[in-house]
């Protein structure tokens, strides 16, 4: 298996290639970050692109790594910024990975993880880690925050959460998210003493068996473990003051163009995300124990197993549709923008009858309850739900359809399945070279007059 990380990263280095023979002018979003990564290049750190919405962590990066590789900072070399962060990426998974599996990654530094490798070819970051945009480096290091709270190193992890805000800023959820997460498995597997038995404050029940009282059991447990986890979160405090300051001097979260991005609740991105996951990771769904049959069986007994849950299913169902009803938003960049394959997705599917929208509801219900089954064999109930409850305040308040916001929990999900076999992961992986070869190819050999290249 040695082969395949220097086969992927030579892949990588190739496609970056075509593309800048290819693509010679910025395209999409580049024409806004390249100027702006060129003007710091200069030294120039006054002048501030007002449309660009992001904090200047991209331009920071390339600036560095001109300043060490005296790396010219026209767009070849500049796309290589976000390539390095996607080269780096198989080696970040793999101590994620690791950390879910609650193992010791025994493979070498420059030898990642197969599953690793294949979860780095995720279509749309793996797409993006070849065009001058934020997602890439964001990812990783997020995923690098993670992977130091789990090993206890809060300090760095804090460290990193804040280096990674300064790319997205919507990234301090995933900092806090990476604290509760390494003090969930924590308060699990903390030992007091050899030989004797770890005090049980905190009930979290494994999730396959806990019902909604365990959930209200747990919440009104929750005080009696804060003098055991508040130690940890005293270099988060930092981080979140630094973020509070911020957003006391920018006047908001977003900068610049702070029209477009007014924040709005938006209720059905909870489901289109759930779609999109599932999309993209069916394979993953499909080679659970007992096969895509057993995994449908398991959803319907969840969903129709008995009275009382035919009962919830039916008025959840009927709460979602009240939420597609009045949250569903037309945000005038998807309807305009027809570069993007969501704007056809929205186009030709979604607003094909006005029914379509409510159809979907219990494919979305069914897609949860599969991915929960999924990820749930081997967690306690607040390690399933965790992730939801951080999902939610980075996709709720996001007016735009847009699948890169879908990027962090899609990774941070996928890392939690542990027990996917090996042919699993070659499905998984023939999938994901499918996609790719087809959005690049497309990107790259089919440009449409009057329309542009296609991108996600």
């Amino acid at each position: 298996m040695s082969v395949l990380y220097p086969l992927f990263s030579t892949m990588c280095i190739v496609v970056l290639k075509e593309i800048n023979t290819i693509v010679t002018e910025p395209y999409m979003d580049e024409p806004f970050h390249i100027p702006q990564a060129q003007a710091y290049c200069r030294g120039d750190f006054e002048t501030w692109d007002p449309k660009i919405t992001t904090p200047p962590g991209l331009y920071i990066l390339s600036y560095v790594l001109k300043r060490i590789f005296m790396f010219k900072c026209n767009i070849s070399m500049l796309r290589l910024t976000p390539l390095l962060a996607l080269l780096a990426m198989p080696i970040a998974l793999s101590q994620l990975l690791s950390y879910h599996k609650r193992e010791r990654l025994r493979a070498a530094f420059w030898t990642p993880l197969p599953e690793a490798l294949v979860l780095s070819a995720f279509p749309i970051m793996w797409f993006f880690g070849f065009l001058y945009y934020t997602e890439v480096p964001s990812v990783l290091l997020v995923v690098c925050t993670v992977v130091a709270a789990a090993q206890g190193d809060h300090w760095l992890a804090a460290l990193l959460g804040l280096m990674s805000c300064s790319f997205r800023q919507t990234n301090i959820v995933w900092v806090l998210y990476a604290y509760a997460s390494s003090q969930l498995m924590y308060l699990r597997f903390r030992r007091v003493a050899p030989g004797q038995p770890t005090p049980i404050k905190l009930h979290d029940p494994p999730s396959l068996v806990a019902g909604p009282v365990d959930l209200i059991r747990s919440v009104l447990s929750l005080p009696k473990v804060l003098p055991d986890i508040l130690p940890s979160f005293v270099p988060y405090t930092l981080v979140l003051a630094g973020f509070g300051a911020f957003v006391v001097w920018n006047g908001g979260i977003v900068l610049g163009d702070k029209s477009n991005h007014i924040p709005a609740m938006h209720i059905p991105q909870l489901y289109y995300f759930i779609a999109a996951t599932t999309f993209f990771g069916w394979p993953v769904l499909a080679s659970g124990p007992g096969g895509p049959i057993t995994l449908i069986m398991r959803v319907k007994e969840r969903m129709f197993g008995s009275a009382s849950r035919t009962i919830s299913t039916i008025v959840v169902c009927g709460v979602m549709g009240v939420t597609v009803k009045l949250f569903t938003i037309h945000h005038p960049f998807l309807l305009s923008d027809n570069r993007h394959y969501v704007f056809y997705v929205w186009r030709r599917i979604y607003m094909f009858h006005p029914l379509v929208p409510y159809v979907l509801i219990p494919l979305y219900l069914a897609c949860g309850w599969a991915w929960f089954l999924r990820i749930a064999q081997d967690q306690t109930l607040l390690q399933s739900l965790l992730l939801p409850i951080f999902v939610v305040p980075t996709l709720l308040p996001t007016p735009l359809l847009e699948p890169r916001y879908f990027l962090i929990p899609y990774i941070l999900l996928r890392a939690q399945v542990t027990d996917v076999p090996t042919w699993g992961v070659i499905v998984e992986g023939t999938w994901y070279i499918l996609i790719n070869a087809v959005t690049m190819g497309v990107f790259l050999y089919l440009p449409r007059d009057g329309v542009g290249r296609f991108m996600w």
